[in-house]
């Protein structure tokens, strides 16, 4: 006759299951949701703290073993599902919840930012979350034609609607002025500007908000920071020496400003830039590598013709590269965000 098996056994092989990232076990981080015994059967739920998590097929693989070595046990059943926690910050400007808000920056133009925050985004919806991404680059806001796209979603009760494409929502200046037209701002305004995108934008509830920050380390940035409480800041560079310099810098402003790194990710990766610089940078800065992506036509095209190249080539390499990425990202920032809990 076997065994009664009980909630406190099953709870007790669960305990043995670690999340590598957040270095704790499934039931201490309260992501054992619904466990039922019925007979030889146990059931329950996974609730992972993103739905883009890197590790999510080892940890039901761990769980379903760690239950199956209870004696009587005959079947496992396992459902996977996620809720991204929030940072704590609070955001008085917003008017919906942000759960997390990411800062993409570069220490100079040129280095593909843009194009990886689009991509990043993108990537984290893809994976279920609900996702904001915006164009801070107020004085060359690109992305609207990286992601496809001309107008925002009109206005309703006195709040501009997001943009949406590829399941992210998007605001930028690039909506709200000519094409070609240049803005000549001066800090105030531009302050002022990076300010209204988050009051005045019904941005709704989201799991991250994606900022596209101008390169260097000027007003924009110093703005975003003082108007919206961060979770953590992306740091993309060139594997090339001079590349390294200026984003050296970017990455000791964000320090200086107390935002957290969440880590360091190397662009166009190849023969003609090279390679290994970004791993310099991270190990320098004593921050996370997040991983290279690598030089490509098809990224360069992609971004050309309105589609990221997650979803116009999702198996080439620089795809590969872009969605691992994101779920490192996310990973990261269910680190910071259960630190700061």
């Amino acid at each position: 006759m076997n065994e009664q098996i009980s909630v406190e056994s099953v709870l007790a092989a669960l305990r043995q299951v670690e999340d590598p990232e957040l270095h704790r076990d499934l039931v201490s981080l309260n992501m054992i949701r619904d466990l039922e015994v019925n007979g030889e059967t146990v059931s329950f739920t996974i609730v992972l703290t993103t739905p883009a998590c890197p590790l999510k097929g080892t940890l039901e693989k761990q769980a379903r073993q760690a239950v199956q070595a209870i004696p009587g046990v005959r079947k496992v059943n396992i459902k996977m599902d996620a809720s991204v926690p929030s940072d704590g910050r609070a955001r008085g400007l917003v008017s919906l919840p942000i759960r997390n808000a990411v800062a993409v920056a570069s220490g100079k133009g040129g280095v593909g930012k843009s194009t990886v925050s689009v991509n990043l985004a993108v990537a984290l919806a893809q994976s279920g979350a609900r996702v904001g991404l915006l164009d801070a680059d107020i004085y060359g806001p690109n992305i609207p034609t990286m992601m496809g796209i001309r107008e925002a979603g009109g206005i309703a009760d006195n709040k501009l609607i997001p943009a949406q494409a590829y399941g992210v929502r998007l605001m930028s200046m690039g909506f709200l002025v000519p094409p070609g037209q240049p803005l000549i701002w001066r800090g105030p305004m531009l302050h002022s500007a990076i300010r209204q995108f988050l009051s005045d934008v019904e941005w709704g509830e989201l799991d991250y908000l994606i900022v596209d920050l101008p390169p260097g380390t000027g007003d924009a940035a110093l703005s975003l920071a003082q108007s919206l409480p961060l979770s953590g800041v992306i740091i993309v560079t060139l594997p090339q020496a001079v590349s390294l310099e200026d984003a050296s810098r970017g990455l000791n402003m964000f320090e200086t400003l107390k935002v957290p790194v969440l880590g360091v990710i190397e662009n166009m990766r190849g023969e003609f830039f090279g390679a290994g610089g970004g791993e310099k940078l991270a190990k320098a800065a004593n921050v996370p590598f997040l991983g290279a992506v690598p030089m490509e036509a098809t990224v360069r095209q992609s971004s050309d013709n309105g589609q990221p190249v997650v979803i116009a080539h999702p198996d080439s390499d620089a795809a590969m590269a872009l969605k691992a990425i994101a779920k490192q990202v996310a990973a990261r920032i269910s680190v910071e965000a259960l630190r700061s809990a």
